[in-house]
């Protein structure tokens, strides 16, 4: 075990239910499934083909014997012909008829297709949860003033809960666009050798009817609506980007969480989960990394630069097909989906256990905030009658010395008291104090958060949360 390479993304990141999805059990029990249904389909067609030959298929789905297949693989240099040969051996009967008329895209495409499906329903239940999570936290803090930033340098305030909805609706974004993608999957069917049915109008004597429904009765069977309206040998590669395009965007959201929870973290305002007994370094025993969301910025970039790898294939793809893609599609596409599948996971044990420090964060709003106050303050002073000029030139003046000591001496931030002790403004500071609770400094934030919660939650209303919470595992 400890002798060989073994993949991260299995042995630290990914759950054994998406492990599972692009196991070679599940690879070649699926392919089983598409001979029986072929089988099934050319039968209830017409072919001489037995009741008794599918029943012995079916018997034999999962009882799948890897070793004389690989053994086999080696002499005929063939994974579809090993796999056939193996299962021959345990249906002798129907030996005669297994991958009647098809080639081996029909197995090997179906098969990703499939796949594909299974594991964008799994990556479809951990971003929902991860988005009703993030509602939850988007509620909770709606109300919370906080300081907001543009450059990382301060701006205008805004809440807690609101720039926590800016990761909320990225999240809904990706929702959109996996259920596009997931909603207009469809099967490379069967279409022979190079797309034109060719085999199967030689099986039916020339029946275009019979052909067409033939590759219905397959994708029905296989839990699809239709096949894609024409293909060469295999289904355009474009599938396999959108899938991954999918993938990536899911990445790109969960990097902008990860790398805002690692400023705030930086700025202690947020600390994300950190067990009782975790160590954050081997040599300073006080840190407290934010090692979930240093992860996820990392899986996150390697998924995004994954993408590129089927845009590639699909762009590279000669006339009806070219065996290219193979190798690069053995991995890039299993590891997007497992590299998700972690990225997901630390989402949602991030944001449901995230502690916020609200004192920390009026400490760091207060430090800025005299400055962000003088326009209301000015305001107020004018409507009673001062100088706007003279107020203005004042509050300048004042802003400027108030900033110099801030960074030349390291002093608070006595910007209010300044202006509380010029006569000008006629001012107490418990005057100054009144005006600064008075104003809304952080305009429609609230209001903001909950139209889009509230949108989210409408959504989520339709989704079996019950089940989401019973299948996904943090």
């Amino acid at each position: 075990m400890h002798e060989i390479y073994e993949n991260p993304l299995c042995k630290r990141y990914a759950s054994k239910e998406m492990q599972e999805i692009f196991s070679d059990n599940r690879k070649f029990s699926t392919w089983r499934k598409l001979w029986i249904a072929l089988a099934e389909s050319e039968k209830e067609l017409g072919l001489d083909i037995t009741d008794a030959q599918i029943e012995q298929m079916k018997e034999h789905i999962y009882d799948i014997d890897f070793e004389t297949a690989a053994a086999r693989e080696k002499v005929v240099r063939h994974d579809v012909m090993a796999h056939i040969y193996t299962y021959g051996l345990v249906c002798p009967d129907a030996k005669p008829i297994i991958h009647l008329g098809a080639t081996s895209c029909y197995v090997g495409d179906n098969t990703d297709i499939i796949l594909q499906r299974d594991a964008l329903l799994r990556v479809r239940k951990l971003l929902l949860k991860a988005i009703s999570e993030l509602a939850n936290f988007c509620e909770k803090y709606k109300e919370l003033p906080t300081l907001a930033y543009t450059h990382f340098q301060a701006a205008q305030p805004t809440t807690v809960g609101k720039r926590a909805a800016l990761w909320l609706q990225d999240l809904m974004m990706d929702l959109d666009h996996l259920d596009f993608v997931l909603g207009n999957l469809k099967l490379l069917g069967c279409r022979g050798t190079t797309g034109t049915s060719a085999s199967f109008m030689e099986l039916f004597n020339g029946d275009q009817v019979k052909v067409k429904a033939l590759e219905k009765k397959i994708c029905e069977k296989l839990g699809f609506e239709e096949a894609y309206a024409v293909a060469g040998q295999t289904y355009t590669r474009k599938v396999d980007y959108f899938s991954l395009s999918v993938l990536s965007g899911i990445a790109q959201s969960a990097m902008k969480f990860s790398g805002d929870v690692r400023l705030l973290s930086h700025m202690k305002e947020f600390d994300e989960p950190f067990e009782s007994g975790q160590v954050g370094s081997s040599a300073m025993a006080y840190k407290r990394n934010p090692m979930r969301s240093e992860r996820i910025t990392s899986l996150a970039r390697y998924v995004m630069s994954d993408e590129l790898n089927p845009a590639f294939t699909a762009g590279t793809q000669w006339l009806e097909r070219s065996l290219d893609d193979s190798a690069n599609k053995r991995i890039s596409i299993p590891e997007a989906f497992l590299a998700v599948d972690g990225i997901l996971t630390l989402y949602i044990n991030i944001i449901s256990g995230l502690t916020v420090y609200p004192n920390v964060v009026k400490k760091h709003l207060m430090e800025e905030l005299p400055f962000m106050a003088t326009e209301n303050i000015l305001m107020h002073c004018v409507k009673q009658g001062g100088d706007r000029q003279a107020l203005h030139e004042a509050i300048r003046v004042h802003s400027v010395a108030a900033g110099k000591a801030i960074k030349l001496e390291g002093c608070d931030n006595d910007l209010l008291d300044r202006i509380a002790n010029d006569p000008v403004f006629g001012l107490t500071r418990e005057d100054i104090d009144r005006i600064i609770e008075e104003s809304n400094f952080t305009g429609r934030a609230k209001e903001q958060t909950e139209e889009l919660v509230a949108y989210v939650r409408e959504r989520l209303a339709s989704e079996s949360v019950e089940e989401i919470n019973a299948t996904v595992n943090v």
